[in-house]
């Protein structure tokens, strides 16, 4: 086999490799053979096929298979001769495949990058110091009163908090839309399900009231017909009901799940569950140090293929949570970081021999399959999942480098309080 590689630009590569034709043809040969002793032919006897008749009827479509496996298999043992680390998967372009000629092929690619890690050891790293407090456990208990509110029908005006029930329909410019109308629709006003300033008309409304409000409607929706546009709805206010909030009490908890321990159950409940919260929050925090400061710290050169590859990826999430696809170039300093903290991470696991923990890669595909009916049969199909494994195992992976990175790297504690570092939580006793 021979084989030439030339540069063509930054990290893309042009491979020429050429494959003797003895070595294709034999293996056609061999094939064929061994099809004629199974084929079953009117006129011959079964294994007496004449290897012409087999080649007349099969030839092309088993040399077919015989070249697309050379191709195959001659490549990688070209990129082990040449020392040759491809980022992603090449371009074949045939150049000779005609029988009894040497096959020939061009491969083009871009190759991983050489990638020397700076700036380690100058990493800093504030890690966020919370206590968790009882009046972070307050907070969660009110949430949860007001999440569990009774409401009763009410003779005042709607206030904030209050639910009204409502039917409205919308317009256009006069004209209807997908999804413009509904009966007996249930909203409590101020806690966002619909828009503000929708729900900023209901405020002071009394039932029987019949009101318009207009709302305009972003732009960027996937839905084109109404982005941007001003909607006028008709709105028919049916009931007012007022929230009657629970005692947090031992029934209370019952509810909620915790059958035994009553008011000091719950509140152990919940202050586990912010302390995970935190827990993770503070992870992520110091994970986001690292990566940023790794970023900053080295540049290395960027496949042009794996750059690409992000692209489409961000573009294609971004159609499937139906948000407006965008151009590629929109995505492109997004796609550029991840595929530059992507090869760092490699680079680290690689240089510093890190190996998966098989451990918290259990951990989570067991957590991952608490949730079902059978979680020991959802565990299972995950293992069977190729896609997923990968997916898992590069995010522990990436997890254990940042651990490695911080073991090395100047940390010092930044005391914050716990919304400062989540934001408000409605950490509850069933969740974690």
């Amino acid at each position: 086999m021979q084989v030439s590689v030339e540069t063509t630009e930054g990290l893309g590569r042009r491979m020429k490799v050429q494959v003797p034709a003895e070595h294709v043809d034999n293996e056609v040969e061999k094939r064929l053979r061994d099809l004629g002793a199974r084929m079953k032919v009117d006129g011959f006897r079964p294994g007496k096929v004449p290897l012409k008749v087999v080649r007349q009827r099969h030839g092309g479509e088993v040399r077919g298979e015989v070249l697309n496996e050379m191709v195959q298999r001659s490549y990688a043992e070209a990129l082990q001769q040449q020392s040759i680390r491809p980022a992603a998967a090449p371009h074949i372009e045939p150049v000779q495949v005609d029988e009894g000629e040497d096959l020939e092929y061009v491969a083009t690619f871009d190759v991983m990058p050489e990638i020397e890690i700076q700036g380690i050891e100058a990493i800093r790293v504030r890690r966020p110091a919370v206590e968790i407090t009882d009046a972070d456990v307050d907070n969660v208990l009110e949430r949860l009163r007001k999440q569990h509110a009774e409401y009763q029908e009410a003779a005042q005006p709607a206030v904030r908090g209050d639910r009204v029930v409502i039917d409205f329909e919308g317009t256009i410019d006069g004209q209807p839309f997908e999804g413009n109308q509904a009966e007996d629709a249930g909203l409590i006003l101020g806690v966002g399900q619909l828009p503000d300033a929708f729900e900023e008309g209901l405020v002071g409304a009394s039932a029987g009231d019949e009101l318009t409000v207009t709302h305009t409607f972003p732009e960027g929706l996937a839905d084109a017909e109404i982005a941007g546009q001003t909607a006028e709805f008709k709105v028919r206010v049916k009931r007012v009901e007022a929230p009657a909030y629970p005692e947090i009490d031992g029934e209370f908890a019952r509810r909620l799940g915790l059958e035994e321990g009553g008011v000091e159950a719950l509140r152990q409940a919940v202050r586990g569950n912010l302390e995970r919260e935190r827990d993770n929050a503070v992870r992520e925090r110091m994970k986001q140090q690292v990566m940023d400061q790794l970023a900053e710290a080295n540049d290395p050169d960027l496949p042009a293929s794996m750059v690409d590859a992000e692209i489409h990826a961000l573009r294609e999430y971004a159609k499937a949570r139906g948000q407006e696809e965008g151009e590629a170039g929109e995505y492109e300093a997004s796609a550029r970081r991840r595929v530059k903290l992507g090869l760092l991470v490699n680079e680290l696991v690689r240089r510093e021999g890190i190996q998966v923990d098989q451990e918290r890669m259990v951990e989570i595909l067991r957590g991952m399959s608490a949730a079902s009916e059978d979680p020991r049969e959802m565990f299972k199909q995950y293992t069977r999942n190729r896609q997923l494994m990968e997916s898992v195992e590069a995010s522990v992976l990436e997890d254990q480098v940042v651990e490695w990175v911080l073991e090395r790297a100047q940390t010092e504690d930044e005391p914050l309080s716990f919304e400062a570092l989540v934001g408000p939580s409605a950490a509850s006793p069933e969740a974690g």
